[in-house]
């Protein structure tokens, strides 16, 4: 999963996925990324057409809202991080509490964003 790179609008599918497809029909965006996404084994589309969201494509979301988050400290300490994010790059070592509240990237963290952004992310 580390060398997939998805477009803005293939992860706007998963997180329509992960949303829940309300009635039969799935909307263009989902339909459009339905063949790569299956194929990658972010979704599954069971024989009654129903789509739902793997693991992997729970953790490909997760990831994006990770380096969403890092991106965000990087610019502005003490921007908004979800609590599970925060707690993940907390562990990581990638963002550290300020005594004002919130948190602020660590150096770490900075060179990890580095060569997340080298990569093409």
């Amino acid at each position: 999963m580390k060398n997939e790179k998805f477009t803005q609008d293939e992860y706007d599918a998963l997180y329509e996925i992960k949303r829940g497809i309300k009635g039969d029909r799935v909307s263009a965006c989902v339909g459009r990324n339905s063949k790569r996404l299956s194929g990658l084994k972010l979704i599954s589309i069971a024989h009654n057409g129903r789509i739902s969201l793997t693991e992997k494509g729970e953790q490909a979301i997760f990831l994006r809202r990770c380096v969403l988050a890092l991106r965000a400290l990087s610019e502005q300490a003490g921007a908004a991080v979800d609590a599970d994010v925060a707690l993940f790059l907390g562990k990581k070592s990638h963002i550290l509490e300020r005594a004002e509240g919130g948190f602020e990237i660590s150096d770490k963290g900075r060179e990890s964003l580095e060569d997340i952004i080298k990569q093409g992310y």
